[in-house]
């Protein structure tokens, strides 16, 4: 496997042990990594401005607490680093008891390669550019939510746990304009380093928690094939399925029913624009701060069953709706029958 090095992108990492031939100016990663189809060119953050609109504005924004920054425990986000994983999951495996919705968001290192050569089409295209990301970096939060059939969160001091992965600026790959926006939205990559979760540890409690592999658990999300992603190279403790099917089959099996926000609002006259612009026309108050992701995915929660009620007469048709994520063209069969799309006047489609 090729990779085309840039100087800008941070990317230290060892050799391979075995002799491989190395073209000039190219690193081997990983000797983990199974050989592709394609070979795969280094650039600089080619999607990382459209994720980040995509996500929310580029400035923080906080509601509660003083400074930029408020307090986390405050807004009733629960940071979860590794000491108190365990703990904090035994919270979990009570709350979801009851509340059977999970809005999700992760945070994670940018944009740093993308994929070159024959496509099938546009969608094959921007699967392949999520492989070859998830596969080559390291995910740094996950955000998990917790709300009933109504909407509303767990009465008890906390809403949404945020699970902060170990990550080392000095060792990780990453693409340096995505940690910036992370350092300036409150992240602190210190922490991460000395106190972050191990990804095998965390898979473990997540696959005995009874929020994945259940039939009766509604996942939410927003434009979220990167962050499908990375939980799928979580809980597999692998790099993802080449070809794009396979790779919805295995969200199908972790993750029976998925509605993904961006590609409801497909069907919302009038919605556009990313998660922070979307809240805003839903007159939605973010509570905590913009791109970490226990905030984003409590306003992804939020967002969706304003948008529920309002569009939709407090009913989802799952045949139309479950199981597709924006911007990629496959989806997985939903009560036995299956779906295909493919988004071709998508914003985020690429040519190579």
């Amino acid at each position: 496997m090729r990779y085309f090095h840039n100087e800008n992108t941070n990317s230290k990492f060892k050799p391979v042990e075995e002799n491989r031939w190395k073209p000039s100016g190219t690193t081997f990663l990983s000797q983990n990594w199974e050989e592709p189809q394609t070979n795969v060119i280094w650039v600089q953050n080619p999607l990382q401005q459209l994720i980040n609109t995509e996500k929310g504005s580029e400035m923080p924004t906080a509601t509660l607490g003083s400074g930029l920054h408020p307090n986390n425990e405050e807004c009733g986000i629960r940071d979860v680093w590794a000491h108190n994983l365990e703990d904090e999951f035994k919270a979990i495996r009570q709350a979801i008891q009851k509340y059977t919705y999970v809005a999700m968001d992760t945070e994670f290192p940018g944009v740093v390669a993308r994929p070159i050569g024959e496509f099938r089409s546009s969608a094959d295209y921007q699967y392949q550019m999520l492989r070859c990301n998830v596969d080559l970096l390291r995910i740094i939060q996950l955000g998990l939510t917790f709300l009933d059939d109504n909407g509303k969160t767990p009465g008890g001091s906390y809403t949404t746990w945020q699970f902060n992965f170990k990550f080392n600026l000095q060792e990780d790959m990453y693409a340096q304009d995505s940690i910036d926006l992370l350092t300036n939205s409150g992240i602190q990559f210190k922490k991460h380093e000395d106190e972050g979760i191990e990804p095998l540890e965390f898979a473990e409690l997540l696959m005995s928690s009874g929020v994945v592999l259940m039939d009766n658990i509604k996942w939410l999300s927003f434009h979220s094939g990167y962050d499908f992603g990375y939980l799928i190279k979580l809980l597999t403790d692998n790099n993802l399925p080449q070809d794009e099917t396979d790779f919805f089959e295995l969200l199908k099996l972790y993750f029976p029913t998925i509605y993904d926000v961006k590609y409801l609002m497909k069907s919302c006259k009038n919605l556009k624009g990313g998660l922070q612009e979307v809240a805003e026309q839903l007159d939605l108050e973010r509570i905590g701060p913009q791109h970490q992701a226990g905030s984003d995915s409590l306003l992804t929660g939020m967002a969706f069953f304003k948008m529920k009620e309002m569009f939709f007469e407090d009913t989802i048709d799952d045949s139309k709706f479950s199981g597709h994520l924006y911007g990629l063209g496959t989806s997985f069969a939903v009560n036995g029958t299956s779906n295909f799309s493919v988004d071709n006047g998508d914003s985020n489609a690429i040519s190579t």
